[in-house]
């Protein structure tokens, strides 16, 4: 194996010391990473990783050597990328992460409209409402909802959702409109939990949170149905901003207890690789981050 190789090796590791993640990155076998690290560190005289029984770790040296070894590699990959012309043209393999419902409300236009900018690039969509590892699984960039942990990944903010209370006019003209939590227990209410007869909604009165548990008139599998149940009359429900902006931006829902809404929850486009990002995942983040700041259901108090 030719230097070039082990220093592919070693700066896999870059993202998340972790052997098994770098032979998976790389498609590799676990003990050929391992062989290569050993060559590198026989050949430098000094160690690269600290191992213990919780994994690896970089040692100091191999701080340093990381540094060098993507600095080289960088160097190298927009060599090639230059002289095959990739830096004009985004192409290959793309894998994004996306919540579900924000998917069907707010981003499949803004991937249609990707995919008609960039033909050469072919998406794989993975729908769930959940933080992923992103390195462990392969992903190049995901969507997220809410706050987020700690880590090295580059997220780019784009707006805000909050959870609402909401019911049609025509409702609200026939029962009354709650003026404060407490109201929603003479309500009819609709849950989003199966076979459950009890609400639990959290709210926030001057930042100090509150919990109404009242008993639901209807219980829905999903959120989509008693978005539905609602515009038809059913009662009040409670969900995220998004998969209900056109029925309030149509006005057939109305949204009620807005002083009492937990703090709006940040969305961000998350990826890995920073300025070493592919022309593709440039591309594709600079596209959505652009279109979802623009969206009406991103604004931070819309509606």
């Amino acid at each position: 194996m030719d230097r070039f190789h082990e220093m592919l090796m070693f700066e896999a590791l870059s993202e998340r010391p972790s052997l098994a993640a770098a032979a998976r990155r790389l498609n590799v076998s676990g003990p050929t990473v391992v062989r290569a690290i050993a060559r590198l560190e026989t050949r430098l005289g000094v160690p690269l990783l600290q191992r213990s029984t919780r994994g690896v770790s970089l040692t100091e040296s191999g701080v340093v050597f990381m540094a060098d070894c993507s600095r080289i590699l960088k160097e190298i990959e927009d060599a090639e990328a230059s002289a095959k012309g990739l830096h004009v043209q985004a192409q290959g393999n793309l894998t994004v992460l996306l919540p579900l419902l924000f998917s069907r409300y707010v981003m499949t236009p803004l991937l249609a409209n990707y995919m008609g900018f960039y033909p050469e690039v072919t998406i794989f969509a993975h729908y769930h409402d959940r933080f992923p590892n992103m390195n462990e699984e392969g992903l190049d960039v995901a969507v997220l909802v809410g706050n987020l942990p700690s880590s090295s990944l580059i997220a780019r903010p784009v707006g805000y959702v909050r959870t609402i209370v909401c019911a049609s006019p025509t409702y609200l003209e026939a029962h009354g409109v709650p003026a404060e939590p407490e109201d929603l227990k003479s309500h009819r209410l609709i849950g989003i939990q199966a076979y459950r007869e009890k609400i639990n909604w959290d709210f926030s009165r001057h930042g100090v949170p509150s919990t109404i548990k009242a008993r639901s008139r209807v219980s829905c599998t999903t959120v989509q149905a008693a978005i539905d149940a609602a515009a038809y009359g059913a009662g009040l429900t409670r969900c995220l901003s998004y998969p209900a902006y056109d029925y309030l931006n149509g006005g057939r829902l109305r949204r009620v207890l807005q002083p009492f809404e937990l703090p709006a929850l940040p969305v961000h486009v998350v990826y890995r690789e920073g300025r070493r990002a592919s022309m593709r995942v440039r591309s594709f983040v600079d596209h959505i981050v652009e279109g979802l700041r623009e969206h009406p259901a991103m604004l931070p108090d819309a509606h």
